[in-house]
């Protein structure tokens, strides 16, 4: 029996068919609505959420293995208790469950925000390019945004868990593409580019497709005996205009032209920071997302592959499969795409 959180998120609705598919029994946590995921008919779905430890544990009866996908990723200001909650606590109590039942084997999914790499700071931006692997060191005296922290804290609540004796591995992925919900997560990024949006930010951006996430983490948590370790899973680093423009190629649309000025930038999230203050809204533009990929960094991801064995596609092809499964989406629900 494997037990999956995070089944709605877009790691999890390509791990619970893929799991369904080589014949694994998949029991997965849900807070509202049973997500509409393939084969969701086979799964064993749980009502609950990470914060309740006794839920948890009822959860983990029978279970082999764990594939910790849950968690929530927001740059606004507003949620940086929700963040603690649960991207620290929740794993926090997930662990403790699991340390409960010796032998369990947990696959948890970090961020390679918790590697430290790339701080917002207006001293190290524009620098060349910082090459990050897994040995990366939390800078504790950096400005950190609140999300990084949050994946930081949690990825240490998993090597406390195997300090104490428990069989766990870790995967960092970068930013995740893949043809989910675009009004969520990184997939706003391409419906960004079938707005026809004309702005971009100068910077990089590193990227990896959902379906290799799901392919290493299957092979780290089910057949490899490792334990004990991290994995940075990202395919290239690519700069943010070249994969918006691309995008835009695969939906027939006009790319971004016009590239906003660091200052302009950096103007624009100050105003946006004073009207939330003011209003009580969600920032558009935050200090961090201002800034992120002006430090240009390369997730160097060897070790999972000298691991593994797998590899990682072309990001170009990645768009073009993500693009044309969210235009028949698009095309097949009737929706209108808004700014």
């Amino acid at each position: 029996m494997i037990f999956v959180t995070g089944g709605s998120g877009l790691i999890g609705s390509f791990l619970i068919p893929a799991l369904i598919a080589r014949g694994e029994q998949v029991r997965a946590l849900y807070r509202q609505h049973i997500p509409a995921v393939p084969a969701a008919e086979q799964v064993e779905w749980l009502q609950g959420d990470l914060l309740d430890p006794l839920l948890l544990r009822q959860a983990l009866e029978s279970v082999t293995h764990v594939f910790h996908c849950a968690g929530l990723v927001s740059y606004a200001p507003q949620d940086e208790d929700a963040l603690l909650q649960i991207n620290v606590e929740g794993t926090a109590n997930l662990v403790d469950a699991c340390l409960e039942r010796p032998g369990i084997r947990l696959c948890h999914v970090s961020s390679v925000a918790a590697l430290g790499g790339g701080a917002a700071s207006e001293e190290t931006l524009n620098t060349l390019p910082l090459v990050v692997t897994e040995d990366a060191k939390w800078d504790l005296g950096a400005a950190h945004a609140a999300y990084a922290t949050s994946k930081y804290l949690g990825e240490l609540e998993v090597w406390r868990g195997i300090s104490e004796g428990l069989a766990a591995v870790i995967v960092n992925p970068s930013v995740i593409l893949g043809p989910a919900d675009w009004t969520r997560s990184s997939t706003r990024l391409l419906r960004y580019a079938y707005q026809e949006h004309r702005f971009y930010t100068p910077g990089t951006i590193n990227v990896v497709d959902v379906r290799e996430v799901v392919a290493q983490m299957l092979r780290l948590g089910l057949e490899l005996p490792v334990r004990g370790e991290r994995y940075i899973l990202s395919a290239e680093a690519v700069p943010l205009r070249e994969l918006l423009a691309q995008a835009a190629r695969c939906f027939g649309k006009k790319p971004p032209t016009t590239a906003v000025p660091n200052w302009a930038a950096e103007v624009i999230w100050r105003l946006e920071h004073a009207r939330g203050v003011l209003t009580g809204s969600r920032p558009l533009i935050t200090k961090d997302t201002a800034r992120a990929g002006r430090q240009p960094l390369v997730y160097e991801a060897g070790k999972v592959q000298r691991t593994t064995g797998l590899g990682f596609r072309p990001v170009a092809d990645t768009i073009a499969w993500c693009c044309e499964e969210l235009r028949r989406n698009v095309v097949a629900s009737g929706a209108v795409v808004v700014s």
